[in-house]
């Protein structure tokens, strides 16, 4: 008789076991998480899915005409094969049009973006909008986002973002969302511009402490009062990720003193966080440079880099641009009410003295914060927006 209890008490534990809900949300994903069972369910926008859809990708017809559902933009290239073989793999933006390439009606998580968009990526206003909201939480032309702010390929190989050859964009920053979330590219050139793109994310709840992700882009050019400043007016609870800043050298000699600050939940004056000079906080140091062949050396790792240098060719490329990114992955920037961030433009002149610069700084701002979240600044216009 016990034996019998015994044995059905482990068969009952065992069905238990079996049938119990999993208790991981799909969210946090890395090594040690690949294993756990979860109730998320993964989902891909792209053009060949709009929606996300389950059972919906790969519909588009080659047969089919301009302005017919499911229409195909390689009609030409698939011709011979039809629907399910490449049909439309990517979209066209039209001059001073805005796509939508999501819309996402549900709880759940943005796990990775990848997109290769052709045209002029200064001239191309990625967004995205958290929960229905009007202004959006990121905005930002589409290269500075990926690093990439001079318009010119560089290799980023970083664990928030990769750029991959010939022009691949991806994003690994996780961004939540609880009711919807729309993200858009706007075409402010004066020539149709081709994207191909893929938005992967998945279906689940989301926990009360998470908070939104934001990305800001800003320009100063050249930089007043030897002063550009990074991301000003936040408010709210959240903390700071990251920092791309790339910077167009007008003045010869080392271009890199100046010191990052963080001002924060109340500071005026004086900052609560200050660096050491602009190469130190890129996790770099004296002034980027390979002694061995007395060359600026370019790196990129997991939490920084210094992914591009462009130097002078004797013809167009005549001055000195550099690209470069600090994620704060492992020590991210905690504030509870605001924060301000601003970095130096600093270089060097005669007698060993400092020299308050006019240099060109593009940058662009991350970070999570409790919603919802202040306007931001216009972006500059098109011609300000453009690299000359």
């Amino acid at each position: 008789m016990k034996i019998k209890l015994l044995l059905a008490s482990l068969l009952l534990s065992g069905m238990t076991y079996a049938q119990q809900k999993p208790q991981f949300n799909g969210i946090d994903m890395n090594m040690g998480t690949l294993s756990k069972l979860s109730n998320a369910k993964t989902r891909s926008i792209s053009p060949e899915n709009f929606t996300g859809e389950k059972g919906k990708g790969g519909m588009a017809d080659p047969a089919k005409q301009a302005g017919q559902k499911n229409v195909a933009n390689a009609s030409h290239a698939s011709r011979e094969l039809g629907v399910g073989w490449k049909v439309n793999p990517y979209i066209t933006i039209q001059p001073g049009e805005t796509f939508t390439m999501a819309e996402i009606n549900e709880s759940g998580v943005i796990q990775h973006m990848w997109m290769t968009p052709t045209g002029n990526w200064n001239h191309t206003i990625f967004r995205i909008y958290w929960d229905g909201e009007s202004n959006p939480s990121v905005e930002s032309p589409v290269g500075p986002f990926f690093g990439m702010a001079w318009h010119r390929f560089a290799p980023l190989n970083s664990l928030a973002i990769t750029v991959n050859p010939g022009s691949a964009f991806n994003s690994y920053w996780k961004m939540p969302f609880r009711k919807s979330c729309k993200i858009t590219m706007e075409n402010i050139s004066g020539e149709p511009m081709n994207l191909y793109y893929q938005i992967d994310y998945t279906v689940t709840e989301v926990p009360e402490d998470e908070a939104y992700f934001h990305a800001q882009y800003r320009r100063s050019n050249p930089t007043q009062g030897s002063l550009h400043t990074i991301i000003d007016g936040i408010k709210g609870k959240g903390q700071y990720v990251g920092t791309y800043l790339a910077v167009g050298v007008n003045n010869i000699g080392w271009w890199g003193e100046g010191e990052i600050k963080f001002f924060m939940d109340g500071d005026k004056d004086y900052a609560t966080i200050v660096g050491t000079g602009l190469e130190d906080y890129f996790c770099g140091s004296y002034n980027f440079e390979n002694k061995a062949t007395r060359q600026y050396q370019e790196y990129s790792t997991p939490y920084a880099g210094l992914h591009q240098v462009i130097r002078p060719d004797g013809v167009y490329e005549s001055q000195q641009r550099f690209g470069m990114y600090r994620w704060h992955i492992l020590d991210p920037v905690r504030f509870d009410g605001d924060l301000k961030v601003t970095i130096q433009d600093l270089g060097w002149r005669s007698e060993g003295r400092y020299l308050p610069q006019k240099s060109d700084m593009i940058s662009v701002a991350y970070w999570y914060q409790a919603e919802p979240h202040g306007k931001f600044p216009n972006l500059p216009s098109k011609n300000d927006l453009e690299v000359n």
